[in-house]
């Protein structure tokens, strides 16, 4: 397989189960499959799912994929730049390459109506997604991730449950979206990625040219990775009065 698509296929059967029932606990009409790859995975969704939708950039592996499972809808394309709204997916799971997991899993919690994704991810990124505010790995993606959604790290899966086996330890996470989120998140985004620009750096010295008003705040000193989400929202008020923050419900949109 060619290097530059990041595949690494899980093979062991056991794991390929958990992550099934992880994605089909609630019992879903729709789900879709980011990356089947040669289908693993996917036979496990098969039984557990009404409808499976498998989206698979990989050329080479759209026949044998048809053939294998001919009552699924295999899609042939690029998951950044799908419209994954067409598909009607109340849920989502994928093995996620490495190299593009985080415009993925921003792309995913985008999609209306999402109930759940369940991913196998670098246990590293997994790690930095799930951790809180105070700790080392919390940053960017992790205060991004937990404003949109509730996140947990299910259950680490070594190198040897792939083929080729990667070189660093993998993770499956589940995400469920929370109920609301902010009107403008391209304002959100732009902003969180502002105050962690420079982690230790202090948030006074990462937004003064962009948000001038963090010179009057009490938390102007302080790090970003000590303030949870919540505050970390309060503070984007404070600095940009302009922003609304009135949230809206992401079945309306």
């Amino acid at each position: 397989m060619p290097r530059k698509l990041g595949q690494h296929f899980l093979r062991d059967a056991n794991i390929l189960a958990r992550i099934a029932a992880a994605a089909c606990a609630e019992g879903v009409p729709t789900l879709l499959e980011i990356g089947p790859g040669r289908g693993a995975l996917t036979a496990h969704l098969v039984p557990l799912c009404q409808r499976l939708v498998a989206i698979e950039i990989d050329h080479d592996l759209i026949a044998p994929l048809k053939i294998r499972f001919p009552n699924i809808e295999v899609v042939e394309s690029d998951v950044l730049a799908a419209n994954l709204a067409d598909f009607g997916a109340t849920a989502v799971v994928g093995n996620l390459p490495y190299y593009i997991t985080s415009p993925i899993i921003e792309r995913v919690l985008e999609v209306p109506g999402l109930s759940s994704a369940v991913f196998l991810i670098q246990r590293e990124v997994a790690e930095r997604i799930t951790a809180r505010h105070g700790k080392r790995d919390y940053g960017y993606l992790s205060a991004i991730t937990q404003l949109v959604a509730d996140v947990e790290l299910l259950f680490t899966v070594p190198p040897g449950a792939f083929s080729p086996p990667p070189k660093v330890d993998s993770a499956v996470i589940r995400l469920r979206p929370k109920a609301s989120r902010p009107p403008d998140f391209e304002a959100v985004k732009r902003f969180f990625s502002t105050c962690f620009q420079h982690k230790r750096k202090t948030l006074r010295n990462n937004l003064r040219l962009l948000y001038p008003a963090i010179e009057r705040r009490p938390e102007a000193g302080l790090r970003a990775e000590q303030l949870p989400v919540d505050k970390l929202m309060e503070l984007m008020v404070a600095v940009t009065p302009a922003v609304p923050v009135v949230c809206t419900d992401p079945s309306d949109t």
